[in-house]
């Protein structure tokens, strides 16, 4: 039998507008306050904006947790948006992504969920004691 000792969510959206408050300092503020409310303990956070110098205009945010991380990349002109919340152990990453859906709903009309999946990580064989 097989049993996991984590989960993975991946959200994608598309119609993620920048309006100039909804950039990648944004994001990473609601993604703190995800994890704050899901008492999982931050061990960093970070946010890169793209000036579309090297990359496309847009962020990757990064909040490393010590049960894993919450991560998003957005591209501004595509409107697309795509994060991703794993963590092992007592917590349930479902939340987190919820608190972010409810952020992002309140605060951007048209924004349309493409996908949410939860995927069993951390997969391993659960041996019966003879």
């Amino acid at each position: 039998m097989t049993g996991s000792h984590g989960k993975h969510v991946y959200v994608d959206y598309n119609g993620y507008h920048r309006n100039g408050v909804h950039d990648g300092a944004w994001m990473l503020e609601k993604m703190v306050d995800a994890a704050n409310a899901a008492k999982v303990r931050i061990v960093h956070s970070y946010v890169e904006e793209f000036d579309g110098t090297e990359s496309p205009t847009g962020f990757a945010a990064f909040v490393l947790l010590d049960e894993s991380h919450i991560s998003a990349h957005c591209y501004y002109d595509k409107g697309w948006l795509a994060i991703d919340a794993f963590t092992c152990g007592g917590s349930d990453p479902s939340g987190i992504a919820d608190d972010l859906d409810e952020a992002l709903r309140a605060a951007m009309d048209g924004l349309m969920l493409i996908r949410r999946e939860v995927v069993e990580r951390f997969l391993h064989e659960d041996l019966e004691e003879s």
